[in-house]
């Protein structure tokens, strides 16, 4: 039986960052994933990259300054699904006092290692744009930079570019149970598409497994350490789009939390987030009625036109698995990453994850790496900084000459279309529309601008296996898809997904 270098359990951010780092240092690395790439916590983000502004108010100025500095490195690293975003803080009698707030943002200036991203900067509402949507009496506001990102697709590329690099990408693949022998360790996994069951061995075990990071210790990992894991739930609602311009709003509440309003899809407002503790099965986690009326209210108490959960077209959760240093409230805990490394005497180690934020996810496989070193001898040296994930090789300035290069080679093609499959793909977007004149070229059209041709590329070359898969995850097209139209995709994908697969390997 062949023995891997690192095993990792969980597809999620961290899991595929540490396994493209792993494989691109020539290490033989297993992904398993029990369903979906990035199908629990990290695809219910916010979806920033950013430094955590309110993470200043704890003095966890590293944290701040570790992640500001990780901006502009991922938006370098993967342009079409990463781009810069003004963020609108509006300022009113009780909130945080305004010296304060002004001199925090130029802290964030400070510590962000900016080159490209523009700083921060007051505002008049009353003749700026952004006071437009917002309810009468503000005058006053400030903005500063951070980074928006499809997080799901970068869980997607940064796995895409795993196996690119040799390691072996399982999804729907579950690690039933993990145990020491012989100085590695044996692994059985259960092929949820198969049916079956196979065993592999690894010199080095990462747990990576998000919210169910317990549970694994637990219960799969023989002889492992007990967890420290404190799961906190963060819920989302999406509206439609409650203003024009394409700036973000950061809104402070009275309960000294911060909810989001962003941009999102053209058509609609992502509005997020809460923070409340969580116990049970992270598994078909969905947002409360307290909560989707708890980010009613907040936007509602700054804008002009108010909210309401009528509003909500659709809505989703998601449970962090943060590491528990015994704060008292939920939006407390440290968001920072920890790695707790289980192993002495010669025995394989189990290196586990807990907490992390999307914006330092490649740092945070970096320091696994690091820590992992000692049982990994033959490793290269620490190489993702600088290195583009698949269709990111043009500028961070460069996604409408991009856009535009798609166009002229397929003037046939609707303008939406090349617009989001650049947004997409990246440069990878010409190889999807190779040999393409028209839209009949690219087979049937199931609804919104989803085709033939870009489902089989999603299965073959992404790892997408079901209906939801492609229209929440690789897109978020089921926001435009009818219940009629869902049910089509998912009885082209019952005919034609076995061969696809296959073909995939």
């Amino acid at each position: 039986m062949a023995i891997y270098d690192i095993a990792i359990i969980g597809g999620g951010i961290n899991g595929s960052g540490i396994a493209r780092d792993a494989s691109g240092r020539g290490l033989s690395v297993l992904l398993a994933e029990a369903a979906d790439l990035a199908s629990g916590t990290s695809s219910a983000s916010t979806k920033l990259i950013h430094g955590g502004l309110r993470y200043l108010e704890s003095y966890d100025f590293r944290l701040v300054a570790e992640a500001l500095a990780e901006r502009e490195v991922i938006w370098a690293m993967a342009p079409h699904i990463v781009w810069p975003l003004r963020f609108v803080l509006p300022h009113a009698a009780g909130a945080r006092p305004a010296p304060l707030i002004r001199l925090g943002l130029l802290l964030y200036d400070y510590l962000g290692s900016r080159r490209l991203l523009p700083g921060s900067r007051a505002l008049d509402l009353r003749s700026d744009p952004a006071g437009a949507p917002l309810r009468a009496g503000l005058r006053r506001a400030f903005e500063y930079s951070d980074c928006w990102v499809d997080d799901a697709r970068l869980v997607v590329l940064n796995a895409v570019d795993a196996a690119r690099r040799g390691a072996d990408v399982r999804v729907r693949c579950e690690v039933v149970r993990a145990g020491r022998e012989g100085g590695h360790w044996t692994i059985e996994l259960y092929d949820r598409v198969a049916g079956r069951t196979s065993t592999v061995a690894a010199r080095v075990l990462v747990n990576a497994a998000g919210p169910w990071v317990g549970e694994a210790l637990a219960s799969r990992i023989a002889g492992s350490g007990r967890s420290r894991a404190r799961l906190v739930k963060g819920s989302h609602i999406v509206v439609p789009r409650l203003f024009a311009h394409e700036r973000a709003y950061i809104f402070q509440n009275p309960d000294r939390r911060v909810v989001f309003a962003i941009p999102y899809e053209r058509d609609f407002t992502l509005v997020g987030t809460t923070d409340v503790d969580f116990t049970g099965d992270p598994r078909g986690i969905a947002a409360s009625p307290d909560e989707i009326a708890y980010l009613c209210a907040s936007v509602s108490a700054w804008l002009a036109k108010p909210v309401a959960p009528a509003d909500v077209v659709w809505s989703y959760a998601g449970v962090r698995s943060l590491y528990d240093d015994g704060s008292s409230a939920a939006q407390e805990v440290t968001r920072d990453f920890m790695l707790e490394l289980d192993g002495a005497g010669g025995e394989a180690p189990v290196l586990s994850v807990f907490g992390g934020k999307i914006t330092t996810y490649r740092r945070l496989a970096e320091a696994a790496m690091e820590r992992l070193a000692p049982w990994l001898p033959n490793a290269g040296k620490a190489w993702t900084r600088g290195a583009v994930l698949p269709g990111g090789d043009f500028p961070v300035d460069g996604i409408e000459a991009l856009v535009a290069s798609l166009y002229r080679e397929h003037p046939e093609l609707p303008a939406g279309l090349v617009h989001r499959l650049a947004r997409a793909y990246g440069t990878r977007a010409g190889e999807l529309l190779a040999g393409s004149r028209s839209l009949t070229d690219l087979g049937h059209r199931f609804g919104a601008d989803l085709t033939e041709r870009e489902v089989a590329w999603l299965v073959r070359e992404e790892w997408a296996r079901t209906a939801e898969d492609i229209l929440w995850r690789r897109s978020k097209l089921g926001l435009r898809f009818t219940p009629t139209e869902q049910r089509d995709l998912e009885g082209w994908l019952a005919a034609h997904l076995g061969a696809l697969a296959a073909r995939t390997g």
